[in-house]
């Protein structure tokens, strides 16, 4: 398969991976590396110099702050996230509903990538095609839920959801070509998964390699797409 390309941004775009060191993040990294249309690919993480960590703002505003000089970003790529928190997975009953584990998963998977967007969207380019890809999940789809349990998890991707969205209303009114994706990677093998699918999952360079078509086949639109690997919408 040729290396994908994300043809519709312009040549030489600079590109942004938060939660790179992760399996979809490193995956992320080395796709856009390979991507010839590429031409700087910034990696951010709670290892990286600048350190970015989630729960605190003041990194982040850091990291805001250093990509002055690497601005301006087209493409934004937030692949940070968390399903088991401090050694604790998803709750499968209300009677397992912890208030600290419920907020926990909303600072990780809902606050923090929001005050991503707040502190990194002004360092986008404007006047051109841009993206902001934001790995979400299926089980955030408040329609789309058959089977209940996971409450945390899905009620924090709902409200990143939610967050995605509204951001995508503003955005547009000073980068009407920006699109917001909410993006749902399919069961990739990571930390994250293997608790609960072990091995059996897509290898992430795959998953990666499939949401790059996806992104960049968008339209802009003035409002968030949430679509999954193989660019079928998801139901909000």
């Amino acid at each position: 398969m040729p290396a994908p390309t994300l043809s519709q941004l312009r040549p030489g775009y600079r590109a942004l991976v938060v939660g790179a060191t992760g399996a979809i993040g490193s995956a992320w990294v080395a796709a856009l590396h390979a991507d010839p249309h590429c031409g700087e690919v910034i990696a951010l993480s709670r290892q990286s110099q600048p350190a970015l960590d989630l729960l605190d703002e003041a990194s982040i505003a850091d990291c805001a702050r250093w990509l002055c000089m690497q601005a301006p970003l087209h493409l934004v790529v937030d692949a940070t996230g968390a399903l088991t928190i401090n050694g604790r997975g998803p709750e499968k009953r209300l009677d397992e509903l912890d208030p600290h584990g419920l907020l926990q998963a909303l600072h990780l998977n809902a606050v923090g990538p929001a005050l991503l967007m707040r502190h990194f969207l002004p360092r986008m380019a404007t006047g051109e095609r841009v993206i902001w890809a934001k790995l979400s999940a299926r089980v955030g789809s408040i329609e789309d839920n058959r089977k209940g349990g996971w409450y945390g998890y899905r009620a924090a991707k709902a409200a990143l959801n939610q967050l995605l969205q509204t951001a995508a209303i503003e955005a547009a009114r000073r980068r009407p070509e920006m699109v917001v994706a909410a993006l749902q990677p399919g069961t990739v093998r990571s930390a994250l998964s293997r608790p609960f699918v072990g091995d059996q999952a897509m290898d992430p360079a795959e998953s990666v390699q499939r949401l790059m078509g996806v992104i960049d086949a968008l339209p802009a639109t003035g409002r968030a797409h949430f679509v999954d690997h193989q660019g079928q919408p998801i139901p909000w």
